[in-house]
């Protein structure tokens, strides 16, 4: 399998989207609010949130969401033991294309966590 560089295709994302944030401030500003409010520590942990959403991101075919949450799951702390799991899910609930989308993930995982922060 070929590697997907999901650091460079954040930083991309990233940097594509900085005119739609000098364009659309508030707009974007309420993403990033919304973000922040449904993701910070609860009543359910923010790891399981993170995995939640790369679950989400892999049954939508989502490369950028593989990037992003991924990254976030390595800051807090998820184990691959823990990715893996949740991953067998996404194959369960989304079937092939998951599967394929479950791969990304894994390389995505190997390649960020052998890489520094």
């Amino acid at each position: 399998m070929s590697t997907f560089d999901h650091t460079g295709l954040i930083q991309n994302i990233n940097e594509s989207l900085a005119p739609l944030r000098k364009a659309q401030p508030e707009a974007m500003q309420g993403f990033g609010q919304l973000a922040r409010a449904a993701m910070a520590e609860g009543v359910v942990s923010a790891k399981h949130k993170e995995l939640m959403a790369l679950a989400i991101g892999i049954t939508q075919h989502c490369s950028g969401c593989i990037g992003f949450h991924v990254k976030a799951l390595l800051k807090l702390d998820c184990t691959r033991a823990e990715l893996e799991e949740m991953l067998s899910v996404c194959v369960y609930m989304g079937g092939g294309p998951a599967l394929m989308y479950a791969a990304e993930a894994i390389k995505a995982w190997d390649v960020m966590a052998s890489s520094p922060a």
